[in-house]
């Protein structure tokens, strides 16, 4: 995710979006059950209005004198039994109002016979829903038309859609309560293969390079496919990476190895001195270059192999004396004594053994180049509790004055050592490689002058 900058958690989203689906489902099955409730309170009440009306209107009586109005008892009786709601009625003649409440409103449109019409009107300072109807009666022998109108309050109604739009309240907030736990669990199910995978790669060793064939779900095939074929380009590199660093290796030592033979020898068949002081500036110049180009690519090979390891069970007791043979001459060269201290059995430990020889022989040669001649460098090996503790000691020239932090930077020397040869790579290699191996290098000043080495590294 570096490449472009955080995107955010795939999970956390994936809940985000389950759960507002839900929280706007709850609002949907609220405001459903809710219009649903009022539209049938409202048909109910309809219904009982518009039976009252139709009791009151059968029970009209045309007559010679005019009509006769007997209102039922139980025509009302059936409203008062809906709640505490208010009854009203009021009964025309031919258009006029002969009982009731004259400012009761007239329906919107007009009414058929004994068919009634539905409507809501506010009416005084309150909201009553009307059933009005219509009947034809024979007065004196002529037909007159007859309007009943019948009205309720509608809190009543409120009340009843109140108290189930609570109900469905509490109904959507206990789904929305099982959605989050459903939202939860199935962001876990849906993202788990993804768990799986970054699992199976992670248990893999820093050698393993070979193609992913975990089970994943379809949608995840591009992105294994595309996993395989990077690793396939890592692997090419890596490979090319390793041939290039022996091919150069070989291609820099040689020739180098070569001119100064070939120096030397013209040294030992010159008499000019001017001729000899070039031909040994030539020689210094070309060891100078040797040892900092093997240096180089001994630190290449340390950073290409800390991630590659080849690892396998060392003797690091036999290891250290063989490093210490090979550069036996070297010491000699310089009269140096090498006293060395080696366990009799088997010290082991696991790693690579070209890191591990390249860190025991820097450390050994850094001992040797820095330390004045006749003098004696002490290599002892000993086991310090789950670890196996390598010291090097020397009377050479210390640390003057600088921290181990510092003399462990890349390209890094003392302000001491300005006329000996060298690249500051030596105590770069030791402290990666016993980083890599989960080690640890410890380097100081020794009582008396010098300097003491520490490479210690988990036992086997």
């Amino acid at each position: 995710m570096s490449g472009t900058g955080p995107q955010g958690s795939i999970r956390r989203r994936l809940i985000l979006q389950l759960l507002a689906a839900a929280a706007l489902l709850s609002a949907l099955l609220y405001f459903s059950i809710r219009t649903v409730a009022d539209a049938a309170v409202e048909t109910t009440q309809d219904g009982i209005l518009g039976a009252a009306a139709t009791a009151v209107a059968e029970q009209l009586r045309g007559t010679d004198e005019g009509v006769e109005i007997d209102i039922p008892y139980s025509a009302f009786s059936m409203l008062g039994a809906t709640g505490e709601d208010r009854v009203f009625y009021r009964i025309l003649v031919g258009g006029e109002t002969v009982t009731g409440y004259p400012d009761l409103p007239l329906p919107p449109r007009a009414t058929r016979p004994l068919a009634p019409v539905f409507y809501t009107e506010p009416f005084r300072d309150t909201e009553v829903r009307i059933a009005a109807l219509e009947r034809s009666l024979r007065v004196a022998n002529r037909p007159v038309a007859v309007q009943v109108l019948v009205a309720q309050t509608r809190q009543g109604q409120e009340t009843i859609v109140a108290a189930m739009a609570n109900r469905a309240a509490a109904l959507g907030l206990g789904f929305f309560g099982v959605a989050a736990l459903l939202s939860l669990f199935t962001a876990r199910s849906v993202l788990r293969p993804v768990g799986r995978l970054a699992e199976a790669v992670a248990r893999r060793g820093p050698r393993d390079l070979r193609p992913l064939a975990h089970p994943t779900p379809a949608e995840l095939a591009p992105f294994v496919t595309a996993l395989n074929a990077f690793i396939a380009r890592l692997r090419g590199a890596l490979a090319r990476t390793e041939t290039f660093i022996a091919e150069a290796a070989h291609h820099i030592r040689t020739p180098l190895a070569t001119v100064r033979t070939q120096a030397e020898i013209a040294l030992r068949q010159t008499e000019d001195e001017a001729t000899r002081a070039t031909l040994r500036a030539v020689i210094r110049a070309v060891e100078a270059s040797a040892r900092s180009a093997t240096q180089l690519l001994d630190h290449a090979t340390v950073v290409y192999r800390s991630d590659q390891r080849a690892e396998e069970r060392l003797d690091l007791a036999q290891l250290t004396r063989d490093v210490t043979r090979g550069l036996g001459p070297t010491a000699e060269l310089k009269d140096l004594a090498l006293e060395v201290a080696l366990p009799g059995a088997p010290l082991e430990v696991v790693g690579d053994r070209l890191l591990i020889e390249s860190a025991l022989r820097n450390l050994i040669d850094n001992a040797i180049k820095y330390s004045p001649a006749d003098s004696a460098i002490e290599i002892g090996l000993a086991e310090d509790g789950a670890a196996a503790a390598l010291r090097v000691a020397d009377r050479g020239r210390g640390l003057s004055g600088m921290a181990a932090a510092d003399l462990t930077r890349r390209f890094r020397r003392g302000a001491n050592v300005a006329d000996v040869v060298g690249s500051g790579l030596g105590l770069t290699i030791v402290e990666e490689v016993a980083a890599a191996h989960g080690g640890r290098f410890e380097i100081g000043g020794r009582e008396g002058g010098g300097t003491e080495a520490r490479l210690t590294l988990p036992l086997a």
